[in-house]
């Protein structure tokens, strides 16, 4: 961290007003809107707008739009973020206040929770018959940590991240994370999730998978996890992916390999049955990427003739000059990871 004396001085007199803090120990658990705000601190929309525009204006916080709402976090980059939470652990964390303020936090996050599970509720079947017809989220959350090694994330894109599945599976490798989807109820959903289970350094957000409201080159890696499948252009979503991938960065497709189950068009909207080894591996190269590694998931034997089988695919950035293609392993992973 590396202030001017202005910029110390700025940022500790906008956060130093009593309601701006509480604001800011609010945004740091999460998410929230002005309206979930002006419930947990009892004031005005306009007062508290008023303040959140100090707060952002100085870098402290960050406002992101969805549909007609807009929410509102704790930065995670930069040295006014970094002087936030030096100052959120310098306070007492019994404090009666800011103790109060969590109360009603937690009740904001139970109601959110509330209307997530409702939505969930009413999909449970669809998704519980799709879970059953491949592999577990065991096994493949298994298959991705042994494919993506020990090596540190600093920052992770989730596309098409639905219930945050991916953003949950993955917490223990990344710095931050953003899960992206194109359903406001699945948005929900992952947002309760994460709440319940105490992920703060992820947000999800509303966006388009074709065209994303992100920077070039922001990410290191980035998942697509069982979402080509339900794309009509699935190729315009690597091309994007690979758009915000840093140099040296990883791209990490999972999807199911090519099957015969036609009824998953009509019942489950599939647009397409399943992709092969080649077909992913060409729209990975296509765009610059170096395929190392792929990886089947087939289902266990006894569920051969009715499932189906998962493939990953890991393909990496060129650090900055363009790397030369090389030849990548195929394997099965039905001894090491489904038996």
């Amino acid at each position: 961290m590396s202030l001017s004396l202005d910029s110390l001085v700025g940022i500790l007199k906008t956060a130093g007003e009593p309601t701006r803090f509480r604001l800011i120990a609010l945004l740091a658990g999460g998410d929230l809107t002005v309206s979930d705000l002006t419930d947990i601190l009892g004031q005005s929309q306009p007062r508290i707008s008023r303040h959140l525009k100090l707060l952002a204006e100085e870098g402290l916080i960050e406002r992101y739009q969805e549909g007609a709402w807009a929410y509102f976090r704790l930065r995670q980059e930069g040295d006014a973020a970094i002087l936030a939470r030096n100052l959120l652990h310098s306070v007492d964390a019994g404090d009666p206040v800011l103790a109060r303020d969590n109360e009603r936090l937690q009740a904001v996050k139970r109601t959110r929770a509330e209307r997530a599970q409702a939505y969930f509720s009413r999909n449970a079947s669809e998704w519980d018959a799709l879970r059953r017809l491949h592999v577990s989220d065991t096994d493949v959350e298994a298959a991705l940590l042994q494919v993506l090694g020990e090596e540190p994330v600093d920052a992770l894109l989730d596309l098409g991240t639905g219930t945050g599945l991916v953003l949950k599976m993955l917490e223990a490798s990344y710095r931050r994370a953003v899960g992206i989807d194109a359903s406001r109820d699945m948005l929900a959903v992952a947002r309760a999730n994460l709440d319940k289970d105490g992920i703060v350094k992820a947000s999800v957000r509303h966006g388009d998978i074709f065209n994303l409201p992100l920077e070039a080159g922001d990410f290191d890696l980035i998942t697509i996890h069982q979402v080509l499948h339900f794309l009509d252009e699935p190729e315009r979503a690597i091309t994007e992916a690979a758009r915000v991938l840093r140099p040296g960065g990883r791209l990490v497709v999972v999807d199911l390999a090519p099957h015969a189950f036609d009824y998953l068009r009509d019942e489950h909207a599939h647009l397409r049955l399943g992709f092969s080894h080649q077909t992913v591996a060409e729209w990975l190269e296509k765009v610059g990427l170096t395929v190392s590694d792929v990886i089947d998931l087939p289902p266990k034997q006894k569920e051969a003739a009715s499932a189906l089988t998962v493939t990953i695919w890991l393909a990496h950035a060129p650090a900055e000059a363009a790397v030369p293609a090389r030849p990548y392993p195929v394997h099965s992973l039905l001894s090491e990871v489904v038996s």
